[in-house]
């Protein structure tokens, strides 16, 4: 029998006739295909994908930033509010961090789960098993793991959101107990000065009582721009230590303190000229020192605030339940691999014998 091959030049159904000849043959090797692939995945260890979601807070600046942004014409002392990221992304990479994974690592013992000899290992077969995705329309924030064991990824998923309350709860507390710390030595420093200013001027024959009844509009306006320039004093040098000097804030923050300085010089300058009392002097000192007290004692009591309600702020919506079916494999998916790869291969089969035929 004469064997048939493709003309020299061949068209669409040149390719085809062939094909249609081994129809058998083609169905033959898409049914072996299949069933080998279906086949195949009860040799596949089952995966089960286990899900948990959560609401991050919504940005926010604290009260110590609302509060000190309510004082007209004063300097932010803190920075509170500048360069605020997104509580989601910090979440993010909280829960995607060292820490939290060697904790996780070492509570379900999975070194041995997943076979690794070192820790560093396991903790990137992790990083693989996990994913921390933001929804897009909901804005949850939602972790999958995947494991062969249904309750293990479950007790994984899960133990992802207390570690995040562990480590934000630990971080927020030391932030805004830094904060209280700091505002607390100044309010104590202040509350002695304020008492000594107190003293001096009550031993000048002047009462706090008849000074509250006839109170010196120029001493207080010069004592209140002197507890500015104190502020702005404090403002840049904790910019300095964030940024160099030639970055703008700190540019922007030297010129306002020029600026006050300059207005406290001409204040000085005008009072030493026109004369003044010791009382004059001594009530000038002690509104000052009333001015700091009053502005720590506030931020020393917004940081307490900050303080007891920080790291309380994650709500889960759903915790992980263990999975009851299998996520992978999709044994319907490998049989329909299974089959292409069949017809696939039979297909090249049927074309090489005619092309080496026509040779």
């Amino acid at each position: 029998m004469q064997a048939h091959s493709l003309p020299s030049d061949p068209s669409l159904a040149d390719w085809a006739r062939p094909l249609a000849r081994s129809w058998k043959l083609l169905g033959l090797a898409c049914l072996t295909g299949g069933l080998l692939g279906y086949g195949g995945s009860f040799m596949v260890k089952p995966t089960f994908t286990a899900r948990t979601s959560i609401m991050p807070p919504q940005q926010q600046q604290s009260a110590a930033a609302t509060a000190l942004a309510s004082l007209s014409g004063l300097v932010n002392l803190t920075g509170v509010g500048a360069g605020l990221r997104s509580p989601v992304d910090q979440f993010v990479g909280l829960m995607q961090s060292q820490t939290v994974q060697d904790r996780l690592v070492l509570r379900f013992k999975l070194q041995e789960a997943y076979s690794e000899k070192l820790r560093v290992d396991a903790r990137t077969e992790l990083d693989k098993r996990t994913r921390i995705s933001v929804g897009k329309r909901d804005g949850l924030l939602v972790i999958e793991v995947d494991d062969v064991d249904p309750r293990r990824a479950a007790a994984i998923a899960n133990e992802y959101i207390a570690e995040l309350r562990t480590l934000t709860s630990t971080l927020a507390v030391t932030e805004a107990k830094q904060r209280r710390v700091f505002f607390e030595g100044l309010l104590a420093g202040a509350r002695s000065q304020l008492a000594s200013a107190q003293t001096a001027l009550e031993q000048s024959g002047v009462s706090s009582l008849t000074l509250r009844s006839d109170p010196k509009s120029a001493a207080e306006a010069y004592a209140r721009l002197k507890a500015f320039v104190t502020a702005a004093e404090v403002r840049l040098q904790t910019l300095r230590s964030e940024l160099t000097e030639a970055s703008p804030e700190v540019r922007l923050q030297t010129s306002e303190l020029d600026a006050l300085r300059s207005r406290l010089n001409s204040m000085e300058t005008s009072q030493k000229q026109n004369g003044g009392s010791e009382y004059i002097t001594r009530y000038r000192e002690f509104k000052y020192q009333e001015t700091l007290f009053d502005l720590f004692a506030r931020q020393y009591e917004l940081a307490r605030v900050d303080e007891s309600r920080e790291g309380a702020l994650i709500q889960v919506v759903d915790i992980a339940q263990v999975p009851e079916k299998r996520s992978w494999p999709r044994r319907s998916m490998l049989a329909i691999a299974g089959l292409l790869t069949g017809l696939i291969l039979a297909i090249f089969l049927i074309l090489t014998r005619q092309f080496r035929s026509r040779d």
